[in-house]
């Protein structure tokens, strides 16, 4: 099949560089109002009790945080601006000739409120076209890293050697009014966005590919010139990037990496350095990180069981062993979701439509039929079904990028989306400084005795 790009420069739309960040101030202004008039009039109002354990444990349940780009739900799963993935699949722009959604439309999406219109997509991939360029000083940066360096580490070092060019910062140093704190966070967030892909190819090439790079194809749009730069022109392998720059793009507002862009981001940092903060978090083994980790299982699982497509009971005794030596099988289980992953469901669409006979695909389909009665039968796992890592691995093995190491760093460019459009909603809202209040064990201790009152 032959996918024509579409993402040329229009004659309507050259000379129109502003309208979806005008757009957004007005949604903005809005929502404001709407915002002002709930805290004036039910701002004491109690939204849940917090228990001693939830003040230990995480904060797990806690509600303290509003994040407009999407809303997590146990049951449902994920929904972006009330949208599920099957229906974003279903109604969002795509290339011509294409099935997977555009990642452009989601960010639009996410930031304006609204299901975007081909235009509004043609429209942000050109922009991101010509936001791209990348100074050479950040190159040089990552080159200073040995070639052994984990491509996450490499790639929050380019965030930050792309610092220096940040808007924000200029503009703030210089002295502004905070109500235009938003302008420049949008400006830093579109243009950060635009040059992520290059970045993480440029690690890619550099760690993988002898260090022999290729230059973007500006006729593409975002994901598919993000698959081109990699390595792999595959029309197959660029659906698969739209659908994964998609569904990785944001998980509401409490997993760890949007969580640590939006705190770093309420002291005022710019976007760089809170998208940076929130790739550290993501690049952790109980976040981003455990879809390296996944892959790695299940290929050692392979080759402990003398290769080739292992039966149902061969797995399930695998499983058993892994469980047995106090180790997690990775891929099962989420902190909120308490049913499949529907990212999981949309990967699992994806290779039945593309590559339903791949071994290893088929070898994660007998997983998901396997783990969740064994983790069932435990009684101590809330939720034994598979999460969105426990199908991505396995589909990017398929198209030939089989470096797992690198997949956190794909994590991380899609994750971008959901947590930069949230950066702009921050500062449109004029969110606040984050700063819970903390206790010591021993006011705890005090506290269970009704020697102290909480404040």
């Amino acid at each position: 099949m032959t996918i024509d790009p579409i993402f040329v420069t229009l004659p309507n739309q050259q000379f129109k560089m502003g309208y979806i960040k005008e757009k957004f101030k007005v949604k903005a202004d809005e929502l404001n109002a709407e915002v002002k008039d709930l805290v004036k009039n039910h701002g004491n109002k109690k939204i849940e009790d917090v228990t001693l354990a939830q003040v230990y444990q995480g904060m797990r349940g806690i509600t303290g945080l509003v994040t407009e780009t999407s809303l997590l739900d146990a049951n449902e799963g994920i929904r972006f601006r009330g949208y599920s993935i099957p229906e974003l699949r279903e109604k969002m722009p795509k290339v011509k000739g294409g099935a997977e959604p555009l990642p452009e439309g989601l960010f639009y999406l996410m930031l304006i409120g609204e299901l975007p219109a081909e235009e509004d997509v043609q429209h942000l991939s050109n922009q991101w076209a010509r936001r791209s360029h990348v100074p050479n000083h950040v190159f040089a940066a990552i080159d200073a890293l040995p070639v052994s360096t984990h491509p996450m580490t490499m790639f929050t070092v380019g965030v930050m050697a792309l610092q220096t060019e940040s808007t924000f910062a200029k503009a703030y140093a210089e002295g502004m009014n905070k109500k235009d704190y938003w302008s420049y966070m949008y400006d830093d967030s579109m243009d950060l966005i635009a040059r992520l892909p290059r970045i993480a190819a440029y690690i890619y090439r550099r760690k993988y590919k002898n260090n022999v790079h290729i230059q973007p194809n500006g006729l593409l749009d975002w994901a598919g010139n993000f698959a081109h730069m990699l390595g792999y022109d595959d029309e197959g392998f660029r659906e698969l990037m739209r659908l994964y720059m998609t569904i990785h793009a944001d998980h509401e507002g409490g997993n760890v990496s949007a969580h640590t862009t939006h705190l770093v981001g309420s002291a005022l940092s710019d976007a760089y350095l809170s998208f940076a903060a929130g790739m550290n978090g993501l690049a952790g083994p109980l976040h981003g990180l455990a879809n390296q980790e996944v892959i790695k299982w299940i290929l050692e699982m392979r080759e402990e069981l003398g290769g080739g497509t292992p039966t149902k009971q061969q797995i399930e005794d695998y499983v058993r062993k892994t469980l047995s030596e106090g180790k997690v099988v990775p891929g099962y289980g989420h902190a909120v979701l308490r049913k499949t992953d529907p990212r999981f469901t949309a990967q699992m669409e994806f290779a039945k439509k593309h590559l339903a006979d791949d071994e290893l695909v088929k070898i994660v389909w007998l997983v998901y039929e396997t783990v969740p009665p064994i983790l069932e039968s435990l009684g101590k796992v809330k939720n034994p079904w598979p999460n969105v890592d426990a199908h991505s691995g396995a589909l990017l093995v398929h198209y030939g990028l089989v470096e797992y190491e690198f997949y956190t760093v794909l994590f991380g460019v899609s994750r971008a989306l959901g947590v930069l459009a949230s950066l702009c909603w921050d500062r449109a809202l004029g969110f606040s400084l984050e700063r819970p209040k903390s206790v010591t064990t021993e006011w705890m201790k005090q506290f269970v005795a009704g020697k102290v009152e909480a404040e």
